[in-house]
């Protein structure tokens, strides 16, 4: 492929993502080689190459074997000759003008904030709503009152969104503040840098100077022992200053394989906030707050009603490949000019819903609900109806109709042999009881973490 056919390409890929996305994302791509159907494009940076390849890369292949080049995967590299692109950072105080200060501006130099994580595109609900106001009270940049804040979950469940939010709002707020938000694997890197060029004491200066610092995916300086005990240091010289630090991991401190016990009490002292997967009520808001910000894009495309609730019912894990799997949907039905309804829904996110299938079985949630609520497994499939068996029963058939595809007739046989009308009305039961009984809600939304680790 040339670079001029690249260009044509573009054109096309403009009309389809609009002006704003085309300009941040698809603009800086410069197609590099195509070798054994892997098409490369050099981009400025990593984050730029991870965030192309998670939202575009469908889109870029569907056009360039639509135009006959034959294509089966397109991958991104930073080429050093790449030119950078300005990129919103957070960096120390722009204020000082001195060449000392200017020289240490370029060295702390932050991770590139992301314009789309700010508080206002962050969509809350119950699995989340204690991280985002744990995080709203540190973006306030007033007195320190939990040092660290550590908001850990899995991946997508919105951590590295919060941290933006966090940085941009802080920037708004207190630009004389110097904050500082980057990786774990930035600041091992730069460690090892530091190392490597005889310059510690620089690092130790250069890290300990800032008024507040932000890394992301601590677990990653997990086993590395040297990192570790840096981080340790420069962690306690920092709070010993009273500044302010805000850690993200994929889990609880504790529970980091090769974390050194005493970094793990230090990132324990402060506030420690879980981010739970998502439920099915916040996935629909996800998604109906990017079907808004799509409409300038797509003006004109129309959603058919339900397909909205049906994605969110079945692609459960993961709130980026929810939002991918959206964006896929409004690219392709642009291209075809087709209304999004359910039959092009399920053919262009074919191998996405496959993916996505759910593996839980009933008789895995009937063993699960037993063992939680401590009775025996005859207990939930038999017929005693004291209350002691009858709710963990419904807690368990409505489970079974949330976290498999079988239908209600079939999730009676298993319970028993009992009518699809008595699964109907455990379900209604479980429903209403979550709205009014905090310990079902829990005991439900723990029952359900448990089957989709």
């Amino acid at each position: 492929m040339t670079q001029e056919k690249w260009g044509q390409l573009r054109q096309r890929l403009l009309k389809t993502v609009g002006q704003n996305n085309y300009t941040t994302w698809i603009e800086p791509l410069e197609f590099a080689d195509l070798k054994d159907g892997v098409a490369v494009f050099n981009v400025p940076t990593n984050f730029m190459g991870n965030y192309v390849g998670q939202n575009f890369a469908d889109l870029i292949l569907y056009e360039l074997n639509t135009a006959g080049t034959k294509v089966q995967r397109v991958a991104f590299r930073v080429a050093a000759n790449t030119p950078a692109r300005p990129t919103p950072r957070v960096v120390a105080s722009e204020s000082d003008s001195a060449p000392e200060a200017a020289g240490r501006h370029d060295a702390l130099q932050a991770a590139p904030l992301d314009a789309r994580f700010t508080f206002d595109t962050f969509v809350v609900g119950k699995p989340n709503e204690l991280a985002h106001a744990a995080a709203r009270r540190v973006s306030e940049g007033g007195p320190v009152t939990f040092n660290p804040l550590v908001l850990y979950g899995g991946v997508g469940l919105g951590k590295t969104h919060l941290m933006h939010a966090i940085a941009w709002e802080l920037r708004a707020r207190k630009p004389d503040l110097n904050v500082l938000y980057l990786s774990a694997e930035q600041f091992m890197y730069r460690f090892v840098q530091a190392l490597r060029e005889r310059k510690m004491m620089d690092f130790k200066e250069l890290f300990r100077s800032v008024d507040v610092l932000m890394v992301d995916d601590v677990q990653f300086i997990a086993g590395k022992d040297s990192t570790q005990e840096e981080f340790f240091h420069t962690f306690n010289a920092l709070v010993d200053q009273n500044k302010q630090i805000i850690i993200s991991a994929d889990r609880a401190p504790g529970e980091i394989k090769d974390l050194e016990d005493r970094v793990k009490s230090r990132l324990q002292c402060g506030l420690v906030v879980d981010l739970h997967p998502t439920d099915y009520e916040l996935r629909l808001g996800i998604l109906q707050t990017k079907v808004q910000q799509y409409r300038g894009s797509y003006p004109g495309l129309e959603i058919a009603d339900g397909v909205l609730e049906f994605l969110a019912q079945r692609i459960s894990t993961n709130v980026r490949v929810l939002e991918g799997a959206l964006t896929r949907l409004f690219a392709f039905a642009s291209l075809v000019g087709r209304e999004i309804d359910m039959e092009l829904t399920q053919d262009c996110l074919a191998d996405v819903l496959r993916a996505s299938e759910r593996k839980i079985t009933i008789e895995e949630i009937q063993r699960k609900v037993s063992e939680y609520y401590n009775i025996r497994l005859s207990d939930i499939i038999g017929p005693k109806r004291l209350r002691s068996f009858a709710r963990p029963r419904q807690v368990a058939m409505y489970l079974s109709k949330q976290l498999t595809s079988r239908s209600l007739p079939e999730i009676g046989r298993r319970f028993g042999g009992r009518d699809h009308t008595t699964v109907m009305h455990g379900v209604k039961r479980i429903e209403e009881l979550k709205s009014t009984d905090g310990q079902i809600a829990e005991d439900v939304e723990m029952l359900r973490r448990t089957l989709e680790a």
